[in-house]
């Protein structure tokens, strides 16, 4: 864990135990976030789309947070404070200092398709906080598009310290590096990993490490220490689970994952749905072809 960057390294977002009647396990969730830690992850990202923000209620979040910093520290806890507002998103940054986190994950506005200079003013409100800001560029699901022109100027104003990227454009990485190179990249997507820690990220803000710790962070690892012998055949092993993180309905698959390897994942709050069956099928395949080899 580097203390002054708490975003490098392996940081799991983390998905969300629920009970059958859809409340919050807050001690299932605390003993994940130990467990996570325990099997080499290096912190978690509460509070992010994996951890079903959008239909908490503020209560929720704010415990969510509080739960994650006692059960391994505020420097190990970076938590997303997306919101529709610029204010509300300040003021869950400034919770999250107020918790003890040393830095906190902000996507772009997304109520609207935003332009560039909202996407400034909102960055800049939540820089006000005075934690270290990641950005998280999601145009796939935000509209709103951080392309690198837009992150060397948002790191030049002081607004961002390092980037998710989860555009899936691997390209972008480098002329990220040319246009900013003090911006830490980050790994947004788990089926661009091993592409994106060739090309120099720094971390990678993860969704199945929360079923398959162990191998992820070896898979990690191994690819931005450029060990490519022990990286692309794990890369390859593990890519049939890795790529559901990119597609709709990876909050359920990663919490079926979970429950497939004696984890709690448990149900999704509406409007998500169950997996269809064939969704299902294949999850459940892929995870026992994962245990099977020993990577659970």
């Amino acid at each position: 864990m580097t203390d002054h960057r708490p975003w490098r390294g392996v940081l799991v977002a983390t998905a969300l135990p629920l009970n059958d009647d859809l409340s919050v396990n807050y001690d299932k969730f605390a003993e994940h976030c130990a467990w996570l830690v325990d099997n080499g992850c290096d912190g978690v990202v509460p509070n992010g789309s994996l951890g079903e923000y959008q239909v908490l209620t503020p209560e929720e979040r704010a415990r969510v947070v509080e739960t994650a910093v006692a059960a391994i520290g505020g420097q190990r806890v970076m938590p997303g404070v997306a919101a529709y507002g610029s204010a509300e998103s300040r003021r869950w940054a400034e919770q999250a200092g107020e918790a003890g986190c040393r830095a906190v994950m902000l996507l772009p506005p997304n109520a609207y398709r935003a332009d560039e200079r909202s996407v400034l003013a909102h960055y800049a409100e939540v820089a006000r906080a005075g934690l270290p800001v990641v950005a998280y560029n999601n145009p796939i699901d935000t509209k709103v598009d951080l392309v690198p022109e837009l992150l060397a100027r948002l790191h030049g104003e002081g607004y961002i310290r390092a980037v998710k990227e989860f555009s899936g454009d691997v390209r972008r990485a480098y002329r990220v590096a040319e246009l900013a190179p003090e911006l830490d990249l980050l790994i947004g997507a788990d089926d661009v990993l091993l592409e994106l820690a060739v090309a120099g990220a720094k971390g990678w803000v993860a969704g199945y490490p929360n079923a398959l710790p162990q191998a992820s962070v070896e898979l990690y690892h191994a690819a931005v220490d450029g060990d490519l012998d022990t990286a692309r055949p794990l890369y390859r092993q593990l890519h049939p689970l890795l790529r559901w993180d990119s597609r709709v309905e990876f909050v359920q698959a990663i919490k079926l994952s979970m429950d497939l390897v004696g984890r709690h994942g448990g149900p999704c709050r509406p409007p998500r749905m169950p997996l269809l069956p064939e969704q299902e099928a294949a999850v459940r395949a892929a995870t026992e072809k994962a245990v099977a080899a020993g990577l659970a």
